[in-house]
């Protein structure tokens, strides 16, 4: 599965100081050479707050799903 890492700035509890959100994954997929758009990002529990694995679905079409997993790591704020 891929593996799509994330850098956001976060406290010392992990907790980011903003989220990751659908546009955040989908701009990292399309930067990794992947066509997707934001509407194809599917995260079910919202957008991300912590660091560390989320599992993350992209539905490229109605019939091919992908799960990849995003490594959300803090940054220094």
């Amino acid at each position: 599965a891929y593996v799509l890492t994330v850098a956001q700035k976060a406290g010392v509890d992990g907790r980011l100081f903003g989220s990751v959100t659908n546009g955040d994954v989908a701009e990292g997929l399309v930067a990794a050479g992947f066509e997707v758009v934001k509407s194809e990002v599917r995260m079910p529990n919202g957008p991300l707050k912590t660091i560390g694995d989320h599992p993350v679905t992209v539905a490229l079409h109605h019939d091919v799903v992908v799960d990849i997993t995003v490594t959300v790591v803090g940054e220094a704020a």
